[in-house]
């Protein structure tokens, strides 16, 4: 009876614990086991020798190619005759409202530029030449339809040269050369239907500062203006300190006197002129100097040359006869 209750306790039991058994591992209450950590030894560094190891720069600059770039296309020469036609062009002096006097075209001369004129058939243009200049030749490249002549106007030192030019129909074209003994002129000749220049001459500025330089450059003589020698009174005395610039000689026309000077004169400071006046005083008088002459517009008796400050140089001119003026005479 025992055995039979103790059997039938334990089967129960065993059925439990088999069904225990095939329980999925999530519903049971068993503890996760746990494994010890295990400690992984470092690997021994590696020492790597100094000769294998390279050092690298911080910044390294590529260098990148540059494109070539193509040079721009080479202008094309010009032919002779493409050179020729643009030098002619370039040198073509054209009428222009400033250069009219009245009816006169009046061009600025230059030696190798080509004036313009406009012409008309039944029409006579006048080229008109600096006065006193003699003609040499004329020449025209078209003398079958164009008239081309010559005349002159005044006489002497104002006598002119005229050159005369008129075509016979419209739409001609030529050119003309004109020397003289002074220089050559070079036109260009057009014809219009109506349009036509009356006159044309030249203003010659080279020569005008040429003459002007050589007129600046002459030696001026005071002794231009005078009346005849024998008119001249040289009875003046100078004295006082022997300076460089002491003057030779005074003489007087009987309106102005006249101070001749040494060429000192030129390289030093002129002195001024003090005239001695009625009341004892010195007045500092107006002169002009004609290079080396002081022309004094009076007459005097006494004057003094001065300069310095300090110790001043002091020269006296005095008239040594009575005074005769010009009307005296």
């Amino acid at each position: 009876m025992h055995a039979v209750t103790r059997a039938a306790f334990f089967v129960p039991l065993t059925i439990s614990l088999s069904a225990c058994a095939w329980m999925p591992s999530f519903l049971r209450n068993d503890p996760p086991q746990l494994q010890a950590a295990q400690l992984q030894e470092e690997p021994v560094p590696r020492i790597i020798p100094a000769a294998f190891v390279q050092s690298l720069p911080v910044s390294t600059v590529v260098a990148v190619p540059t494109l070539p770039v193509a040079a721009p296309p080479k202008a094309k020469s010009k032919t002779p005759a493409q050179r020729v036609a643009a030098a002619n062009t370039s040198a073509l002096q054209e009428p222009t409202t400033d250069g009219y006097i009245n009816a006169n075209q009046v061009y600025n001369y230059s030696d190798g530029a080509i004036y313009r004129l406009y012409a008309a058939p039944q029409m006579v243009s006048d080229i008109a030449l600096e006065p006193g200049e003699n003609l040499t030749a004329i020449s025209a490249g078209d003398t079958t339809r164009w008239v081309v002549g010559d005349t002159t106007s005044g006489s002497g030192p104002t006598k002119r040269v005229h050159v005369l030019a008129k075509p016979f129909a419209a739409g001609l074209k030529t050119n003309l050369v004109i020397t003289t003994d002074r220089r050559s002129y070079h036109l260009e000749l057009q014809s219009t239907r109506e349009t036509f220049m009356a006159a044309l001459s030249w203003t010659y500025p080279q020569d005008n500062l040429v003459k002007q330089a050589a007129a600046a450059a002459a030696p001026v003589s005071p002794l231009d203006t005078l009346p005849a020698l024998d008119k001249l009174n040289f009875n003046y005395s100078i004295a006082g300190d022997n300076v460089a610039w002491k003057p030779v000689r005074a003489f007087d026309d009987g309106t102005r006197v006249f101070i001749e000077f040494p060429n000192a004169l030129t390289k030093g400071e002129a002195p001024p002129l003090f005239v001695s006046g009625a009341n004892g005083g010195q007045d500092l008088v107006n002169y002009r100097v004609r290079g080396t002459y002081y022309v004094v517009d009076q007459l005097f008796t006494q004057a003094e040359l001065r300069a310095g400050q300090d110790r001043q140089q002091v020269v006296k001119i005095k008239r040594t006869a009575p005074t005769r003026t010009a009307q005296a005479r």
